[in-house]
């Protein structure tokens, strides 16, 4: 059973004066209190894990300066190693190599992107892709979705709105302040007015592609589970359509769509 909390909350207008107030203390807090904190973790990483605490302390450190240079070089990493369309630099949750690996998916890299991703490799194989973070905070670049996955008889339940050829996996977008099993409750009472069994939740994973009809750069994230559930399935007819799709199918699909179509294909549960 999946019931993990994840909220987002936009974040609120700030005064400029506050905001620069703020950054000011910060820097004199890091200053005088940074060294010695520093030194202290060193030896209490030393003597309570040995010398591997000591690695995983630092780690710690490298992935929140990561994400400090994703925020303090937004805008220069924005200009030199993204196209126009490119997913953008700057989420505070996320690292910089995680922003990387979401453009080199996108292919929206300029050539100063692809040599620093190139770079990368030979340090650590396939960085940036492995780095990429499918649980930052949702921000204005990021659509994030919950989806049901329900197969029968080795094909996938769709929705289609009527009059319309495109499909979709039946999904609804993540709500603030509420667990995934909750949002995945109310989305499949909305669209089928049925219940799930929340107890037989199992996440299926987490895929991630361009979002469809929506300008590039902009991603949809899809958080997937199967449940099973009570009650015929009852759409608004006047609204959506269902459909039962195998397969060969996916092409009348979104991309994040058809990522997952791939992995339950491969897993042998998709015809």
């Amino acid at each position: 059973m999946i019931l993990k909390k994840r909220t987002y909350r936009p974040d609120k207008p700030v005064n400029p004066f506050i905001g620069a107030l703020l950054f000011l203390i910060s820097i004199v807090l890091l200053l005088i209190t940074g060294p010695l904190g520093f030194v202290y973790g060193i030896f209490h990483s030393l003597f309570t894990r040995g010398v591997k605490g000591i690695g995983e302390y630092l780690l710690k450190i490298a992935i929140s300066v990561d994400q400090l240079g994703n925020v303090m070089m937004q805008h220069l990493m924005n200009i030199l190693w993204t196209t126009r369309n490119g997913y953008k630099f700057g989420n505070r949750d996320e690292t910089i190599s995680s922003a990387l690996g979401r453009n080199k998916k996108l292919g929206t890299l300029t050539a100063a992107g692809r040599l620093m991703d190139k770079i990368l490799d030979i340090i650590d194989p396939d960085h940036s892709l492995n780095s990429i973070d499918y649980y930052v905070e949702p921000s204005e670049d990021i659509i994030d979705h919950l989806a049901w996955i329900l197969i029968k008889d080795e094909q996938i339940l769709c929705l289609k709105k009527t009059n319309k050829d495109f499909y979709f996996i039946p999904k609804g977008i993540r709500i603030k302040g509420e667990t995934d099993a909750q949002t995945l409750a109310q989305s499949t009472k909305k669209n089928f007015n049925i219940d799930i069994d929340i107890p037989t939740m199992e996440f299926v994973g987490i895929f991630e592609a361009q979002a469809h009809g929506k300008k590039p750069g902009i991603l949809s994230r899809m958080t997937c589970y199967t449940a099973k559930h009570s009650g015929t399935l009852q759409p608004d007819f006047q609204i959506h359509e269902i459909a039962w799709l195998s397969y060969e199918d996916k092409e009348n699909l979104s991309e994040v769509d058809q990522l997952i179509f791939d992995v339950l294909h491969q897993n042998g549960e998709l015809a």
